[in-house]
């Protein structure tokens, strides 16, 4: 009994062992969470290393210098570096490109209406003249003392010219220069200029409010006759305001000294006393000769001299402005030149609100009708101008490009003009990035 109990325990046994119970139980009909789960785990590693080896191929195949395989060509290896090397120069260039755009004195952040601009250190070569060598030039047009003039009586030249100085005080120094030369051209008498009510300013002062007459006249006198006033044989005076008889108007911008004599020395010669307007840049300068520039430089720096009160105010005001900072730095005087005359004149598009556009169209229309015609063509010559530079900046570019030339925000700036068009608001980026602003209006 014992011996078949033995028998049985053995056959079954072996039959646990047999091919056919091994082979069953790797029957894959068969269920065995533990063969699911070990077949589980495998796949997301099988799937990850076939990745992990597709991607270091694509590396490899890209530069294959990095393989240890010792099959790759040579010239495979060369592209492939330089390839490396211009991505790293790029990635360099990119870096400091970037850093420098961050670093740079004209980039602000806005904080509503208020931008806070990054210090910078301010370079001292930006109030130091950029051509050191015009220290030391000596001027060429000034007047030899002790000269033979050798100009004709007042009753031998060839006539009489009066012109209007228009604009602002620098145009009406131009103007005055460009009248002294023209009738330095002509061999003509010139009657001292009257300084023309601008629309902006509306201003009234005369030019003896302004220069010192007799030092003027006196000045010129071995180069140009000057009278003070229209001759008395002249009676009716206001005809040469108003008559077209007594004026020329056909003067080109920038005309030649030939054109004057041509064409304005006989009228002048023909009438005896002629106005010339409008007379604004009429007068160029590299055609004509070298002896009348230096005679306008003689006129603008020496002839017109202020008045002794004149002088001594605006030595006050520039001690004034010096001192204003309570230090020796230096000051700017900025001429934004953004009144509403400058604005209409250029027919330049602004950014503006409609009621703003459609009343310096207005503006346009009264004081330019011929240019301003019917309004339609104004848009593309707008934009045409503004392609062309030719637009004045607004306060806002103004103060981007002395922020982009170094100028820190600390620098103590006058604007030197009249009421900005837009007033307080077209202001305010200029003061924003330069507090230090001081204007009157």
């Amino acid at each position: 009994m014992v011996e078949l109990r033995h028998s049985g325990s053995s056959l079954g046994s072996r039959a646990s062992s047999s091919p056919m119970k091994r082979d069953g139980d790797a029957s894959p009909l068969i269920f065995n969470d533990h063969v699911l789960r070990d077949d589980d785990d495998d796949h997301p590693r099988q799937s990850f290393r076939d990745r992990y080896r597709s991607f270091w191929s694509q590396i490899y195949s890209f530069f294959p210098f990095l393989n240890d395989d010792p099959r790759f060509s040579q010239h495979g290896s060369r592209v492939s570096l330089l390839l490396l090397v211009f991505i790293a120069v790029a990635g360099l260039i990119s870096f400091f490109s970037i850093l420098q755009r961050l670093n740079s004195p004209y980039l602000c952040k806005k904080d509503g209406i208020v931008l806070h601009c990054p210090r910078v250190k301010e370079n001292p070569s930006l109030w130091e003249n950029p051509v050191s060598a015009t220290t030391s030039w000596k001027p060429c047009a000034e007047r030899h003392d002790g000269g033979m003039s050798d100009l004709p009586p007042e009753n031998e030249t060839s006539g009489y010219i009066f012109i209007h100085a228009e604009g602002g005080l620098n145009q009406q120094r131009i103007a005055i220069c460009n009248a002294v030369a023209v009738a330095k051209i002509m061999n003509a008498t010139l009657i001292l200029p009257v300084l023309k009510q601008d629309q902006i300013w509306k201003d009234q002062t005369k030019f003896e409010d302004i220069f010192d007459v007799d030092h003027f006249i006196d000045y010129l006198k071995d180069d140009v006759r000057i009278v003070r006033d229209i001759p008395g044989w002249f009676t009716d005076k206001s005809e040469l305001f108003t008559s077209i008889r007594r004026t020329v108007k056909n003067i080109p911008k920038y005309a030649p000294a030939q054109f004057y004599i041509d064409n304005v020395l006989p009228r002048v010669k023909e009438k005896k006393i002629m106005a010339l307007k409008p007379f604004v840049d009429r007068l160029g300068y590299d055609n004509v000769p070298p002896e009348i520039n230096r005679l306008r430089c003689r006129v603008n720096y020496h002839a017109l001299k202020f008045l002794p009160e004149i002088e001594q105010m605006a030595n006050l005001l520039v001690s004034r402005m010096r001192n204003r900072t309570g230090s020796p730095n230096p000051y700017m005087a900025l001429h934004l030149r953004f009144e509403k005359g400058m604005v209409g004149l250029s027919f330049c598009d602004f950014v503006g609100t409609r009621e703003e556009k459609a009343k310096m169209a207005e503006y346009r229309q009264k004081e330019w009708p011929r240019r301003y015609k019917n309004g339609s063509h104004l848009w593309q010559l707008a934009l045409q101008k503004r392609k062309e530079g030719r637009c004045p900046l607004e306060p806002g570019e103004v103060a981007v490009i002395l922020r982009a030339m170094g100028y820190p925000k600390e620098t103590q700036i006058y604007v030197a003009s009249g009421q900005v068009y837009g007033g307080q608001n077209r202001m305010a980026p200029l003061r924003n990035m330069f507090p230090n602003l001081v204007h009157s209006f």
